[in-house]
């Protein structure tokens, strides 16, 4: 028997277990799915829009660049009694109410307010305002250019309005963009971009470690006893089993980064250097996972202890927040995990737009944590097989 028929056969037992397949493969997707529609719109400020329901042109297009402004997730009310509601029930950011005569307003050349509504203990409130101001600012520059046009040429409004959206199609924007010199960035992007990547890293990593229950399991049952009974060597069931393990952990791996690039258009970077990163996090997990089938003694003992264990990694190495906003010693402590690495080799992707080169400390950590783990494993597996007569 070869490494590889070693390898097909753990991969066929797990592949069949229901309730592996439902913590390696379900849980995690679900639970990434809820997270991905609970934040998604995260960076966006939610606001109600009240128009009359005969509203002219001009209105309508007011409330159309409203509701494809990319800060804005509008949602239009019938009344303007139900979006005060709303804004009371903290449904709401903002309400912004179009006046009712507004292209009337406008037609004569009298001024128009459009009023926005925000709680006044809502902090989100006042960033609407903002983003609200800034929309209704630009349809009002166009609004004055059509007066300009009909001044000038005297013709009729709506002749004035097409000259105005025509030059405007025709002049280049003015773009104002911020930099920051020699600076970056220590927090992942906002919203589900910041929750898949530490989502890969805690459940490959804790799924793995729970994956050592089907090797204690395989052990007491004798099943590696039989094994060495044929002309099979220890090596050859340890490399087999590694490499199911690490396969496992990929497929994993490529379902987390899928479901976030597919489904919720999620950034993974620099598509080398994730796939590097993605496969190096699945050799520490590997190692990690082997190394627990090697020591503990029972599956309950792995089920008990192997979640507790990579929850509390995967907290101290800044899967639940960033370690840029804890205190530098306990900064320093998580870094002696390697969660914190990977969830650095992460921000460095996804806030800094690093490439392989940029991650290669990262790298270089991580890849001595998996040899250091996966050589004892295969050690402790080993010495488990042959002197510890399986158990």
């Amino acid at each position: 028997m070869t490494a590889l028929a070693v390898t097909r056969a753990t991969l066929t037992r797990v592949l069949r277990d229901r309730t592996a397949l439902f913590f390696m493969v379900l849980l995690p997707v679900a639970i990434i799915v809820v997270i991905g529609v609970t934040v998604s719109g995260f960076d966006q400020f939610r606001v109600g829009l009240v128009a009359a329901p005969q509203a002219g042109p001009v209105a309508r297009e007011l409330a159309s660049e409203l509701k494809e402004a990319p800060g804005l997730r509008v949602s239009a009310y019938a009344t303007g009694q139900d979006a005060r509601t709303a804004l009371r029930r903290v449904e709401l950011d903002a309400v912004v109410v179009l006046p009712t005569g507004l292209d009337t307003d406008v037609r004569a050349g009298r001024p128009v307010t459009v009023r926005v509504l925000v709680e006044p203990s809502g902090s989100a409130g006042h960033g609407a305002v903002s983003s609200v101001s800034a929309v209704v600012a630009e349809h009002a520059a166009r609004l004055q250019a059509a007066r300009f046009a009909v001044d000038e040429t005297g013709g009729d409004f709506d002749h004035g309005l097409g000259l105005a959206r025509g030059a405007e199609r025709v002049a280049a924007p003015i773009a104002v963009r911020t930099e920051t010199v020699d600076g970056h960035s220590d927090y992942l992007p906002l919203g589900y971009s910041y929750s898949t990547p530490t989502m890969l890293v805690l459940f490959v990593f804790i799924n793995a470690l729970a994956g050592g229950a089907a090797i204690v399991e395989t052990r007491r049952t004798g099943v590696y006893a039989r094994a060495l009974a044929a002309p099979v060597s220890a090596r050859t069931l340890v490399t087999g089993e590694t490499v199911a393990y690490l396969l496992l952990a990929l497929l994993q791996s490529a379902l987390i980064v899928g479901i976030g690039a597919l489904a919720f258009d999620v950034a993974w970077g620099d598509p080398v250097a994730a796939a590097v990163l993605v496969g190096v996090w699945a050799l520490v997990g590997t190692g990690t996972g082997i190394l627990a089938g090697a020591v503990f003694r029972t599956p309950e003992q792995v089920h008990a202890l192997g979640p507790a264990l990579g929850i509390g990694m995967g907290m101290l190495g800044g899967c639940m927040w960033p370690l840029a906003l804890v205190p530098d010693w306990l900064s320093a402590a998580g870094h002696a995990v390697p969660h914190a690495w990977a969830v650095d080799a992460w921000t460095a992707l996804l806030s800094r737009d690093a490439g392989l080169s940029g991650i290669g400390q990262e790298l270089a950590v991580l890849a001595g944590f998996a040899a250091v783990l996966l050589t004892g494993a295969s050690l402790a597996l080993r010495h488990r097989l042959t002197v510890g007569s399986g158990m």
